[in-house]
């Protein structure tokens, strides 16, 4: 019989794996997640669509639970509300002149948070051009997003389609910079432009808390999910049920990030601080992880999870979860590294032509070079109760759902106590 020699550092890996999933089949039940999120998906909260009396509800719950856990507040603050506002721009009066010729206001669209817009060729704005071969709405947003003051001159090939543009100023954040479209194939060497504008207020809140880090306070580790969804939708009504539960998107991933958060409370030996956070308009444009990530200097968050639709079978099955971006830095070959014993399995993102690692919560904080993933389930070719009103609490596989959240408890170990940093996204390749 051959002798089999296990060395003492091995038997240190395995016990503490060992020690680790333990202590997640301990503390994380299938009944506590059950309760969480049967409410959260409840037709009582009405869809938590954003600026309803039902993700005020949500919101309500969510800092209950996390008060229930003993968390801390972010920034000790007095609230775990992280409140800001979106703004609602609605037109009023506008006049446009290109070298002394006056514009259609059909042939101009103005992106503003201000009442009241006034400029000309020398208010430093830079002039930029969407031509014919351009993808007009692709091209358009970009200059939304790029913070800073644009005259966009858009080719007059997209005529038909110019004025939808407009549904860019719906909702917009606070620190939207001015950005006007022109529908024209002249460069004006003169111009002045006047834009009225009746601005609204609306205010939104992520629901934040903390566990200070032990030792390492200064570095953070997120996690993360949405918790608004689409409300009540009458015109797309189906088989007479027009309210939006949201049971898998994203009551599931909301709902693992406060399981996780009294997990670690409960072991109360992170070495790293651990923020937890339900972000709040992400069906609208992810304006609560936008204004969140702009609390933080990049280069402190080491890691981020955020937990996108976790409620049903991967397309691998039971004991399975795939990772967005799982090639822009070594965060899931860490997380499989711990799991390593177990029957559980993370893969790279299957839909890479959705472009889902930019899509999410995570892809702010992801741009800024941070290692930010969500880790998900979604069948996104092939998920039935995808934003449909059948998306309920019925249809959401607990006992799937309860391993996942353990293995993303065990998996983030090495994380959370210091042992591990994941490399950072490479940002010149979005340049």
């Amino acid at each position: 019989m051959k002798k089999i020699f296990i060395s003492s550092s091995l038997c240190i890996v395995l016990f503490s794996v060992a020690s680790f999933a333990q202590n997640a089949n301990t503390l994380i039940s299938k009944s506590e997640a059950a309760r969480i999120e049967k409410y959260l998906a409840s037709d009582e909260l009405e869809g938590r669509q954003t600026f309803s009396k039902g993700i005020e509800k949500a919101a309500d719950f969510i800092s209950n639970e996390f008060a229930s856990a003993g968390l801390a507040k972010f920034k000790n603050t007095n609230t775990y509300l992280q409140t800001f506002s979106m703004i609602k721009p609605k037109y009023v009066s506008l006049n446009c002149v290109l070298d002394n010729i006056t514009i259609d206001p059909k042939q101009v669209v103005v992106i503003t948070t201000q009442s009241s817009l006034e400029i000309n060729e020398q208010s430093n704005y830079e002039i930029v051009n969407i031509q014919k071969t351009d993808n007009l709405f692709g091209a358009a947003y970009k200059y939304l997003n790029a913070h800073k003051n644009y005259i966009v001159l858009v080719d007059e090939i997209f005529a038909p389609n110019f004025l939808r543009i407009a549904q860019f100023k719906q909702n917009l954040s606070e620190e939207q910079t001015n950005v006007i479209y022109i529908l024209t194939n002249t460069i004006p060497a003169k111009f002045t432009i006047q834009a009225v504008h009746t601005i609204t207020k609306l205010p939104l809140s992520n629901v934040v808390a903390v566990i200070p880090g032990k030792s390492l306070p200064n570095e953070y580790v997120i996690f993360s999910g949405h918790y608004d969804h689409l409300g009540i939708n009458g015109k797309k009504a189906e088989n007479g049920d027009s309210l939006f539960n949201g049971a898998n998107d994203d009551a599931a991933g909301t709902t693992a990030m406060i399981i996780l958060s009294k997990y670690f409370k409960q072991l109360n030996n992170n070495a790293r601080t651990i923020v937890f956070v339900a972000f709040t308009a992400e069906e609208s444009g992810g304006f609560g992880a936008k204004y969140f990530s702009k609390q933080f200097d990049p280069l402190t968050v080491k890691a981020m999870f955020n937990l996108e639709m976790i409620g049903t079978e991967s397309k691998w099955g039971k004991n399975s979860a795939y990772i967005t971006g799982f090639e822009k830095t070594d965060m899931g070959a860490i997380l499989q590294k711990n799991l390593a014993g177990s029957a559980f399995q993370f893969y790279p993102d299957p839909y890479p032509d959705q472009n889902l690692f930019y899509r999410s919560d995570n892809a702010t904080l992801a741009k800024l070079g941070v290692p930010a993933h969500t880790i998900s389930t979604s069948k996104m070719d092939n998920e039935p109760n995808y934003h449909k009103p059948s998306d309920q609490f019925e249809t959401i596989d607990m006992d799937n759902m309860t391993e996942i959240i353990k293995a993303i408890a065990l998996s983030s170990q090495s994380i959370v106590s210091g042992k591990d940093t994941p490399t950072r996204v490479d940002t010149t390749l979005l340049k």
